[in-house]
């Protein structure tokens, strides 16, 4: 930041923010909240021109970068391959070899004894597969 804004008045002239109309935008007001956050000192008028990018910053990307909520079936999936687990892997789960292969193709949905286990297997919260 430039020592000499070092006012809020002087740091809005300077930096101009404005609602995010599109990536560029998001991207140097992205740039701008890193150089406060990186002051090891910052004033309380930088903090609180921090606080107005993060506002501005979370603004579009909650309009522009709408995450859809994953199935059970995909949280186990991704959990698995984050740990390099194989179909074999999750029978202490659901039981049977039998039974992992017809939950993890789809064919089955999986029991509330199944979240449980799920759960203290990836150490997670059961809500994540929980079907909506």
């Amino acid at each position: 930041m430039n020592a000499v804004a070092n006012d809020y008045g002087e740091l809005l002239r300077e930096k101009q923010p404005r609602v995010v109309k599109s990536e560029e935008q998001n991207e140097r007001y992205i740039e701008y909240l890193r150089e406060l956050c990186s002051n090891t000192n910052p004033t309380n008028d930088e903090r609180d021109l921090a606080d107005l990018l993060t506002v501005l910053i979370e603004d579009f990307e909650d309009r522009h970068y709408q995450l859809t909520a994953a199935t059970p079936l995909q949280v186990i999936r991704e959990l698995m391959d984050e740990r390099g687990l194989r179909q074999k892997d999750m029978v202490d789960v659901f039981g049977t070899t039998s039974l992992v292969s017809e939950v993890l193709s789809g064919k089955r949905q999986i029991s509330l004894e199944h979240v449980r286990r799920l759960s203290r297997k990836f150490h997670v919260s059961a809500d994540v597969f929980m079907a909506e």
